[in-house]
């Protein structure tokens, strides 16, 4: 067992960093081998836009979970390589709408192949390792409880029962 390993949740957030880094950097190696230009982050707003024909900053921010400017300096990347472009709304001119450009359908039709082979990689290793079975779930378990939790007024509540 590592130090990460033996302390527990006191490190459960270096723990996912550093597992979501290494995720991410082999991600990316994939795309390098096969001469996709395309990084790993961009895959969130990559993937929605291959769902809809195109969405405002602020829903690819509310979707994705990101600041607003987040999502928008995100875009004006993507921008500056000519991989999406927007458009102000009919409807709302103060709202830019973002789409994929000939280029980012391109990149897209590269990179589909490659998902569904990651997944079907994933699952793959998920269960050939029974340790592996529940991690989606638990992720998400986490994810919708941490919130909601309250962990530093937990911690407190704690803290101040035991002086």
């Amino acid at each position: 067992m590592n130090l990460y390993q033996s302390l527990g949740y006191l490190v459960l957030g270096s723990r996912l960093r550093r597992l979501s880094e290494t995720f991410l950097s082999e991600i990316n190696r994939i795309y390098q081998t096969e001469n996709i230009e395309f990084d790993a982050s961009w895959f969130p707003v990559f993937y929605l836009l291959s769902k809809n024909d195109s969405l405002s900053i602020r829903e690819l921010s509310d979707q994705t979970g990101v600041s607003h400017p987040a999502a928008s300096q995100l875009i004006t990347n993507l921008k500056a390589k000519d991989i999406v472009e927007t458009t102000v709304s009919t409807d709302d001119g103060r709202k830019q709408l973002v789409q994929l450009t000939e280029k980012g359908k391109a990149i897209l039709n590269q990179i589909l192949p490659i998902w569904n082979a990651i997944t079907e990689s994933m699952d793959e290793m998920t269960k050939s390792n029974p340790g592996m079975e529940g991690l989606l779930p638990a992720i998400t378990a986490l994810e919708d409880n941490f919130k909601p939790a309250d962990l530093p007024a937990k911690v407190s509540a704690k803290i101040r029962s035991e002086s």
